[in-house]
């Protein structure tokens, strides 16, 4: 075996791993200048093999790791492999790898690549010859110097040491010692014997003092047990009495905590009560509210209603007074308007006679001016023409400047006749139009009448709709009130049940129902708890029979409770037990007919398809009057029994029964339950009813409301319309008086253009006339003497004319007054007033205030219901508070009594933690007399006779032993008493043993 080869890494100087050239199995040399490495490889080749760097410190290790520039080594091994061919090292390898590896916190081995401890380590290499006890099979530097240098006794002892002879040496110094131990241990035992023999002769002599001891010991434990005997019975009287104390304070006790139970359930209706009422208050309160809120509104209503109405009237007896003063002032203007009427028709006819007279005035002036013209023109003719041709040259040239003048009078007389027409046919038309639109607004008035009886007729209409509307809103409350109510002692019932129910069936049953529910599973009929049915007083009885089976769940077959079994098993939700109707097998029962006792599956309803479930779980058990019954039925029927109240007599002869808490019945709640849904289902379902007539209500209460917004948007239409129709016919006659003064000025412009044309025509004619007549120069004595007429009588006639025109002028201006005043003022006014009868004679306003009247009664009656409605909620609130103030009275007498009964459980409990002390004193005494009987162990045979004390002092005498342990044969307890007996003088018949069949309970045996 040599070293094969050497892998360093992190080890000192080198920091990379570092693996030699296989070395040769001679001699070898590692030859390097200084600082290499060699000292260093060397170490590591020791750091494997020797003991030198055996328990090494963390400092050390650290030391040992490399130390330069870069990263820092956090661990550093050594790996030597061996040549194993000689197979020196006890391993079936031909090459052998063991390495060490270090680090700041570790130092581990490992042999060809698998983790070893430092003791197997160092076992193999005891084995391969690496002796700790012959360190030298590496020899380090300078030993050899060393070994030239030592004296002849040093290197005796290295050779000694070299040739393994230290071993002998040292178990030759062991040996020596071992001896010398030996010695010193048998001077010890020789001095222990020589102590013993002289203790020997001093436990003789005291033999002689024991001999005396024991018998005084036996007296003085005759007298203890004598005297503890005495105190043991003195501490048993004193238990029983405390017994008794304790038995009458446990009983007043029990009175009290259970009447501090009633007194808390009293107390727990009574804050139910108060907090049912201080729920009314505040609902009623909020009811108070919002129908003071509504009472407030409809008080602004009313008093707005009745404004508007009073408005209304006012403006009625506005216009009634209006129209009163209209038709008196209508009957002046009339009278005044006839007045100047007759006299506009009397002055009219004098202006026409006038005209007509001027007319003709100025027709006399202008032919006798033309006549006077014509003798001037003839007159002068000849001195103005030189000729008949120059004159008749100047007519014609006259006459067709004339004629365009004509032609454009009749032109403008032609535009004027049309104009005239046009007016006539204007004025015509607005004549139609004002008597179409005094028609139309008839029409109008008459229809916004019956729209308003009709809107009054929707008003009642949904007047009476509202007030069905309410009853149904009450109802509807009322109904909502009740399932709340439902739903809460259901809620409460469910939790009660809960309650009631073991938590795991709780959390099976409801696994089962959201497996059911999430996997659709059918054929499961539910629990029995939830199929049975029965009269209240049967509850406790079925409860009692069924047990856990009420919890048992009914299915169709086996195969649907494997499936919910498996479900459940997979879901980890709980255990449930099932009932499959396919695999229960009942067997037939003849139950005998007897009036002492019922079967209890004919006092159950339940559906005739889930009977064998049924009968499997009530089928054996019948229903007696008492538990005396019971029993007989049970020996000689072999059926189980149970009473009313849940005593239970079972045929094999067990009985069970007791106090049975029927306010926890898990049927009570299940009946609570089921009832509630009932009446929940059916409060639903009416309640759904009434929501579908409030519907229907409301949708006709829309339509009416719709009818009236329609009607009143074509009320409002029509009285535009009409106003618009007044405005119209205003504006209408109006534009026909326009018209009419304009056609009479047309006329009067027609006529001037007449007359002109008139006379330009006579001019016209009498210049033809003259044309081609001859030319003279001086006149006829007829034509003189005409000419001398003419002159005068144009003068008389332009002033009989100009007398005529400031007649007719002044005629004319009283005719225009006449006229002025009748258009502007007497006939406006007229119209005004006729206007103002009219608006009064109107049905609006009257319709107006009646339908102001229903609306008020309507809204007076939804004040008065409201206002009763607000009085019955205070009435309700302050009858709430006047109960919850006597429930509050009651609650607190009651807690003034559950305080005084807690304080008598309280003084109850302390007497009895008194009372409790003192027994476990006396228990302690008891038990320490019993103790120091017991350790008194056996006594003398005279002991009961030399130092028997009695008991009790009374006509009979009576002595008592209690065998503290069953192990006492009883034999033993009667042969003890017999000799109590015997040395009393006591009749077997007066002697009692009390033998302890446990710590607390005694029977007693008569001898």
């Amino acid at each position: 075996m040599y070293i094969k080869k050497v892998i360093i890494e992190g080890f000192k100087s080198y920091r990379e791993e570092i693996t030699t050239e296989p070395f040769s199995p001679k001699v070898n040399v590692v030859v390097g200048a200084n600082g290499s490495g060699k000292s260093n490889f060397f170490h590591a080749i020791r750091f494997v093999l020797s003991d030198m760097f055996q328990n090494l410190r963390s400092e050390d290790r650290g030391a040992l790791l490399h130390e330069g520039a870069g990263h820092s080594v956090v661990s550093a091994f050594v790996e030597i492999v061996f040549d194993n061919t000689d197979n020196r090292i006890p391993v079936d390898k031909e090459e052998v790898r063991l390495r060490r590896t270090v680090a700041s916190k570790k130092d581990e081995y490992y042999l060809d690549g698998k983790h070893v401890s430092k003791t197997e380590v160092m076992n193999l290499l005891e084995s391969a010859g690496f002796s700790r006890s012959n360190p030298y099979y590496v020899v380090q530097q300078g030993k050899i110097a060393s070994l030239t240098l030592m004296k002849d006794s040093e290197r005796l002892d290295l050779l000694k040491e070299i040739g393994g002879t230290r071993v002998y040496e040292d178990r030759r110094r062991e040996s020596l010692k071992i001896m010398q131990d030996t010695a010193n241990k048998r001077k010890q035992i020789d001095q222990v014997v020589r102590y013993l023999e002289e203790r020997l002769r001093e436990l003789d002599e005291e033999k002689e003092e024991l001999k005396k001891y024991q018998q005084l010991d036996k007296q003085r434990r005759s007298l203890e047990y004598t005297i503890l005997d005495h105190e043991l019975n003195d501490a048993r009287n004193e238990l029983a009495s405390m017994d008794d104390n304790r038995r009458k304070i446990s009983e007043s006790m029990s009175h009290a905590d259970n009447e501090v139970v009633d007194v808390r359930e009293m107390i727990k209706s009574f804050d139910k009560e108060i907090k049912v009422s201080t729920k009314g208050i505040n609902d009623t309160k909020a009811q108070k509210e919002g129908v003071e809120k509504r009472r407030t509104e409809a008080l602004k209503v009313v008093a707005q209603i009745e404004l508007d109405l009073r408005d209304i009237k006012d403006r009625i007896e506005n216009e009634k007074r209006a129209k009163d003063e209209a038709a008196r002032d209508l009957q002046s203007v009339r009278r005044e308007s006839e007045k100047s009427k007759s006299e506009l028709a009397e002055i009219s006819k004098v202006h026409q006679a006038k005209l007509k007279e001027e007319e003709e005035i100025s027709k006399s002036i202008m032919d006798r001016e033309k006549r006077l013209s014509i003798l001037y023109q003839k007159q002068g003719r000849a001195t103005q023409f030189a000729n008949k041709a120059a004159r008749d040259s100047w007519l014609q040239k006259e006459i067709e400047d004339l004629e365009p003048v004509l032609l454009s009078n009749k032109k403008q007389e032609g535009l004027l006749q049309e104009e005239i027409q046009k007016l006539k046919d204007e004025i015509s038309n607005l004549t139609n139009y004002i008597e179409s639109r005094k028609s139309e607004s008839s029409k109008l008035e008459a229809t916004l009448a019956r729209r308003h009886n009709d809107y009054n007729d929707l008003r009642k209409q949904r007047d009476v709709l509202q007030e069905e509307r309410k009853s149904f809103w009450k109802e509807e409350s009322e109904v909502t009130a009740e399932i709340d109510r439902l739903q809460e002692d259901l809620v409460k019932a469910q939790k009660s049940l809960d309650h009631a129910t073991p938590g795991d069936i709780r959390r099976g049953l409801n696994s089962v129902s959201r497996i059911i529910k999430d996997h659709g599973i059918s054929g499961v009929f539910g629990p029995v708890l939830e199929l049975v049915d029965c009269e209240e007083k049967f509850f406790t009885a079925v409860e009692v029979t069924a047990a856990n089976s009420l919890f048992h769940v009914v299915v169709e077959n086996d195969d649907i409770s494997t499936r919910i079994i498996q479900i459940l098993t997979r879901e980890k939700g709980g255990r449930v037990t099932f009932i499959p109707l396919n695999r229960v097998k009942v067997p037939d029962l003849s139950c005998p007919q007897s009036p002492d006792f019922v079967p209890l599956l004919k006092k159950l309803k339940y559906r005739a398809d889930h009977r064998r479930a049924f009968e499997q779980v009530f089928g054996r058990t019948v229903i007696c009057r008492d538990l005396e019954t019971a029993t007989k039925v049970a020996r000689s029927n072999g059926l189980d029994c149970i009473t009313l109240d849940g005593d239970q007599v079972a045929r094999k002869g067990g009985m069970t029964g007791g106090f049975y808490d029927s306010r926890r019945s898990k049927l009570k709640f299940v009946k609570i339950i089921r009832d509630n849904k009932t009446a929940i289902d059916k409060k639903m379902a009416h309640l759904e009813n009434v929501g579908k007539k409030l519907k229907d209500i409301d949708d006709k209460i829309t339509e009416l409301v719709t009818k009236q917004q329609q009607m009143d948007a074509e009320c409002d239409h029509a009285k535009s319309e009409l106003e618009h129709f007044k405005v119209d016919i205003a504006s209408a006659m109006k534009q026909r008086g326009s018209l009419e003064k304009a056609l009479v000025k047309k006329e009067k412009s027609l006529d001037n253009i007449r007359n002109q044309i008139e006379q330009i025509q006579s001019s016209i004619a009498m210049k033809n006339d003259e044309m081609g007549t001859e030319l003279i120069d001086q006149l006829t004595p007829e034509e003189r003497d005409l000419l001398s007429r003419l002159n005068p009588e144009i003068t008389e006639l332009k002033e009989r004319f100009q007398l005529c025109k400031n007649s007719r002028i002044e005629i004319e201006t009283r005719k225009e007054e006449l006229e002025t005043n009748l258009s502007t003022n007497l006939i406006r006014r007229q119209k005004e007033l006729e206007a103002i009868i009219s608006a009064a004679d109107s049905r609006t306003l009257p319709l107006e205030a009646e339908s102001k009247e229903q609306e008020l009664k309507s809204s007076k009656r939804n004040l008065d219901e409201l206002t009763s409605l607000f009085k019955a909620n205070v009435d309700a609130i302050n009858n709430f508070t006047r109960k919850m103030d006597d429930l509050k009275r009651k609650r607190d007498d009651l807690k003034t009594r559950e305080a005084i009964l807690e304080q008598t459980v309280e003084d109850g409990a302390k007497d009895l933690e008194q009372l409790m002390n003192s027994r476990n004193t006396y228990l302690a005494k008891q038990e320490e007399c019993m103790k120091k009987i017991r350790d008194l162990g056996s006594l003398p045979a005279d002991a009961f006779e030399a130092y028997c004390i009695p008991v009790l002092s009374s006509s009979l005498l009576v002595y008592g032993i209690r065998c503290v342990s069953l192990d006492t044969p009883l034999v033993q307890v009667y042969r003890l008493y017999f000799v109590l007996a015997r040395s009393s003088k006591l009749d077997f018949d007066h002697c009692f043993v009390t033998y302890s069949l446990r710590p607390i309970k005694s029977v007693r045996f008569r001898l």
